[in-house]
């Protein structure tokens, strides 16, 4: 009996263990690190949300017309850690961000960097999982 108390446990704490894997996406499951972008242009809004954030951007492209991005980051709180702040991002403030587009060919990436118009560059906070194989 305990035995088949002990194994019925182990199992369980297996199982539950496994719960946040599955509640997370990876990287390749929506971006592709074959298509890497570098988008510039003047912020829209920012949203510090978990579990990642958004930073969405307009961008002229070259037919000229206007285009919004929405860039995904770290979490709040690892972008507080590396420095950015809730008004480190007004709109209108123009920024390049170098990063992934999504698989499905939307405007929409997982960002690698923020650079702000005066040169200061910022990491977004994604770990190396996260941000592709073998990227910074």
């Amino acid at each position: 009996m305990k035995t088949r108390l002990v194994i019925v446990l182990t199992a369980l704490g297996l199982l539950l263990v496994g719960v946040p894997v599955w509640a997370h996406h990876a990287f390749a499951a929506e971006f592709d690190q074959n298509k890497p972008v570098k988008v510039q242009g003047a912020v829209v809004k920012w949203e510090l949300t978990n579990p990642h954030s958004w930073i969405h951007i307009d961008v002229k492209g070259a037919d000229g017309k206007t285009v919004t991005w929405m860039i995904e980051g770290a979490s709040p709180n690892n972008l507080y850690r590396l420095g950015l702040t809730k008004e480190s991002l007004p709109p209108g403030s123009v920024i390049s961000v170098e990063g992934y587009q999504a698989k499905d060919g939307s405007t929409r990436a997982v960002g690698r960097n923020i650079v702000f118009a005066n040169g200061k560059k910022f990491f977004l906070g994604l770990s190396e999982a996260e941000s592709g194989p073998g990227k910074p």
